[in-house]
């Protein structure tokens, strides 16, 4: 198969390198979780700790909030944006070519990104050394109508991986960064148009996710400028590409606006910095 060497140099980002052991986020036991509709009106968030961090590529607050059982984990996160963004690759007719092409819309998107590695480590795409990490990945249009947020992987390597996005450091060192997806399938799947239907057309349709790709339940409302998403997963999946959770222990993780792919900003985008996106942060969830 083809491999992906794209060359990307990240000194555009000019933002500062994650802060290793920064700020804690405390989840707490609760007897009465949360319900997954994305209005985060819940009384168990009430009483949740709160912890705010910074977009570096957005450069915006995001507020977080946790709680548990013994059977899952919850996850709040609250932001401002000032557009609710929930088309994405809308298909647009050209006719002199007479098919569709990929339009400029991206959908809104919020990543919480966990370290599978046993010791702390820089998760950002300024890393000079390799990691692995699960990732929740909500997005607004393709994911949340289902009720779901993907499950995918980072492996961020010093080797030359297949399909993986070549990632040029600002001192020159190469990474790979690899994101493949959990076992199972997504809740969403490609739509192809052999002739013209309208102007406009949407490119996905929904599905039910199965296998490792549905874990994480998700859901995300929008209003007045802010943006609330609510997960829940398993503290116990069972799966091996899934990080599992053990009240006795901490767990580093980072948080991003946009989705993580390792690209430069496409200014012709609706949301130029879609694929640009990249944790700041590096923040430790404790149990209590």
């Amino acid at each position: 198969m083809k491999k992906i060497r794209m060359f990307i140099v990240l000194a555009w980002l000019f933002i500062p390198l994650p802060v290793l052991g920064g700020q804690q986020l405390v989840a707490l036991r609760t007897d009465s979780p949360p319900v997954i509709d994305g209005m985060g009106n819940d009384a168990a968030w009430q009483s949740a700790v709160r912890v705010t961090t910074t977009d570096p590529i957005a450069d915006i607050p995001i507020e977080l909030q946790a709680v548990y059982t013994d059977v899952n984990v919850y996850v709040k996160a609250r932001f401002p944006d000032a557009t609710e963004n929930r088309e994405h690759k809308t298909l647009v007719w050209n006719s002199d070519l007479e098919l569709y092409r990929t339009g400029t819309k991206r959908e809104d998107s919020f990543i919480l990104k966990w370290s599978m590695e046993p010791v702390p480590v820089d998760m950002s795409l300024q890393s000079h050394k390799p990691y692995r990490a699960d990732i929740w990945y909500w997005k607004a249009m393709r994911t949340d109508a289902m009720g779901y947020a993907d499950d995918k992987l980072h492996i961020y390597s010093i080797h030359e991986i297949e399909h993986a996005q070549q990632i040029t450091l600002p001192s020159g060192k190469r990474m790979f960064l690899s994101r493949p997806s959990d076992s199972g399938t997504s809740t969403y799947k490609s739509i192809a148009y052999e002739k013209f239907v309208g102007d406009t057309m949407v490119r996905y349709t929904y599905q039910q996710p199965t296998g490792s790709r549905a874990d994480i339940r998700a859901k995300g409302h929008w209003s007045d400028g802010y943006w609330t998403i609510e997960f829940q997963r398993k503290m116990i999946t069972g799966n091996v590409d899934d990080i599992q959770f053990d009240p006795a222990l901490t767990y580093d993780f980072g948080v991003s606006r946009y989705e993580i792919s390792g690209t430069a900003p496409n200014f012709r985008l609706e949301q130029p910095y879609y694929e640009s996106g990249d944790v700041g942060e590096i923040l430790t969830m404790t149990f209590r």
